[in-house]
């Protein structure tokens, strides 16, 4: 089983606007906006279970994206890195977040030409994978590094050649596990770096969020669901079918700000 939180988690999250039915995707089939609120709704009642601090940004109607917050910064100890998101389009979000950080953290900004989106960072304690995709750069991994050097922190770039982003594919389970996506991503740089890789066959199961004992996992891979709770994981399986189709998953809804020494945000 894993730890409890050793102090209470913050996450903070944006409702979906209206216009939520144009975000950038790849699926054509359309949005039902309805329910995607109600899985939001949802997803806000699994963390708030889990024990953690729910604040709820208002939707934002001129972004159509804006409900993946987790694009949008990086929270690193007593710092947080505002991102500057590789679509166009998205870089706009960037403001209210940063004002909601401002109490929180010390609030670093990204500047251009360098690029990077929160979903292609993972962190395994001491290391942070940066995924190189098509919405984060070398300048914005650089750029990274050096705000993480102050933690104590070092970045370790991986290219990602299919998929939107790092996280899309791998995510932290525990502090020394990873559940991948089987195929999606070599998984040489996690094994190099003593970390255990759990392979999984459905796509959406290579995107969980780990918050201490409890795990949050998508209803529709109920595959990868029952392969960590036979591990032990108390696991909660989250309607987000909804935000699928806007190539998200459970990690790019919430920006999580974790308590110092926590290895699961």
């Amino acid at each position: 089983m894993l730890p409890a939180l050793a102090a209470p988690l913050t996450a903070i999250v944006r409702a979906v606007p209206d216009a939520y039915v144009r975000c950038l995707r790849t699926d054509p089939a359309p949005i039902d906006l309805e329910r995607a609120r109600a899985q939001h709704r949802g997803y806000i009642a699994a963390l708030t279970d889990a024990g953690v601090t729910v604040l709820l940004l208002p939707a934002d109607e001129a972004h159509p994206d804006a409900c993946f917050i987790e694009d949008t910064a990086v929270v690193l100890g007593a710092h947080a890195l505002i991102t500057r998101p590789g679509a166009p389009s998205r870089r706009g979000e960037v403001g209210p977040v940063a004002a909601a950080l401002a109490a929180h953290r010390s609030v670093h900004t990204m500047h251009a030409p360098a690029i990077l989106d929160g979903g292609d960072v993972l962190r395994a304690g001491p290391l942070l994978f940066v995924g190189l995709s098509t919405r984060s750069d070398a300048a914005g991994a650089r750029i990274l590094a050096e705000l993480a050097a102050r933690e104590h922190l070092e970045v370790r770039t991986i290219p990602v050649a299919a998929g939107l982003h790092l996280k899309s594919a791998v995510t932290l389970v525990d502090e020394r596990t990873l559940v991948l996506h089987d195929g999606a991503l070599d998984p040489a740089p996690f094994t190099a770096a003593g970390l255990d890789v759990l392979r999984v066959a459905e796509p959406v199961g290579g995107n969980v969020l780990a918050l201490g004992r409890h795990l949050l996992v998508s209803a529709d891979a109920p595959a990868t669901a029952a392969l960590l709770a036979a591990r032990g994981h108390a696991v909660t399986r989250v309607e987000v079918g909804e935000f699928h189709r806007g190539d998200g998953a459970l990690t790019c809804l919430s920006l999580r700000l974790a308590p110092p020494g926590a290895w699961c945000a």
